[in-house]
């Protein structure tokens, strides 16, 4: 597995050939998910972001930013959370999911629900990651999707090892240079390695001059083709 400066050294060029791009709003289309959404009462979420100024249809887009904003607006109390959550789903589905709407009423209907995100955003937002991870269990929901969900409620200070989204897409990028969480955390246990995965990925961004969550996009976005263009 690649050292932590081999990573730095593999990522640099990377980075200064991307370092101008940004991450884009996420359209979503609010005709899909109001049926799913309208049983559990919340389709209300489907009013956040702004109108899809590209798209002739009702299109809305939401970004990383309008999550934040939502995060401080809709508060902790369990609607809030849940509200929240939604908002998380949407944004992390797009139009490209079409599954997501479906699997989000499904995580809606689960009777863990409240209980989740109360002690998943609770374990965040102290630092706790690895018990984030291993409490977060709630049916349609996997970990590309769980782990948007602890970036959006951590609330800590840029200056923290705030939590980080990784999925399949983030993963071929860091294995396409060589770098291994189960080796980075010396096991196979994917909240250790969620854990592990973090505190590397807020490591290189310091060294490399950059925040943690911008890099993150980057290798979701590369997809694994990480050769400097």
């Amino acid at each position: 597995m690649a050292s932590q400066g081999d990573m730095v050294e593999r990522l640099r060029p990377v980075v200064e050939a991307h370092c101008g791009r940004r991450q884009a709003p996420v359209r979503f289309r609010p005709a899909a998910w109001r049926p799913w959404l309208e049983p559990h009462g919340v389709a209300h979420v489907l009013g956040l972001g702004a109108m899809d100024a590209t798209s002739t249809s009702d299109d809305r887009a939401i970004s990383r930013d309008d999550l934040a904003v939502a995060r401080q607006a809709l508060g902790d109390d369990p609607e809030g959370l849940r509200d929240l959550f939604v908002a998380v789903m949407i944004w992390g589905a797009g139009i490209a999911n079409g599954r997501g709407p479906r699997y989000t009423s499904v995580a809606l209907g689960d009777a863990r629900l409240p209980h989740v995100l109360e002690a998943t955003c609770s374990a965040v937002r102290v630092g706790e990651l690895t018990r984030a991870y291993t409490e977060f269990s709630l049916r349609g929901v996997g970990r590309s999707f769980f782990t948007k969900w602890f970036a959006t409620v951590d609330d800590r200070d840029a200056e923290c090892e705030r939590a980080l989204i990784l999925d399949d897409r983030v993963f071929r990028s860091l294995n396409a240079l060589g770098w291994s969480s189960k080796e980075a955390a010396g096991t196979r246990r994917w909240p250790a390695r969620y854990a592990a995965y973090v505190g590397a990925m807020h490591e290189w961004a310091g060294c490399l001059g950059v925040t943690a969550a911008w890099l993150e996009w980057l290798m979701f976005d590369l997809n694994g083709h990480v050769k400097a263009r």
